[in-house]
């Protein structure tokens, strides 16, 4: 079976496209419904940490598929280009989807589905 990690990227926790959405809620219920082998967050993975981030964490990880949940799946297929590269990750294993503007129900629900259907 693959294994399936989920990163919530929440742009700083202060941007106003995530203040309706409790993201511990999101991260705890797929884990409780166990979605995937492990979740995480990071405040803003386009940033420069945010590379180091990816490095660190996805450098010989056993991961199939990773979620990120945040802005734009477009928007982060650009940005975290070079950070899956340098971490020699396959970036045909990054799934992303857009989350913002969604309350906790909302995000968790295109979570879910998105998951589900493997994008």
């Amino acid at each position: 079976m693959a294994k399936k990690g989920l990163l919530l990227c929440v742009c700083l926790g202060t941007c106003p496209s995530f203040q309706k959405m409790d993201i511990f809620e999101v991260l705890n219920r797929a884990r409780r419904e166990k979605l995937v082998d492990w979740v995480g967050i990071h405040p803003q993975l386009c940033s420069d940490d945010g590379d180091e981030y990816f490095k660190t964490l996805l450098q010989g990880a056993d991961v199939d598929e990773l979620y990120v949940a945040g802005c734009d799946p477009n928007m982060q297929r650009k940005m975290f280009r070079d950070a899956f590269e340098m971490a020699g990750f396959p970036r045909s294993n990054h799934k992303g989807i857009e989350i913002r503007n969604l309350d906790t129900d909302g995000a968790y629900t295109v979570i879910k589905e998105n998951i589900e259907t493997g994008i």
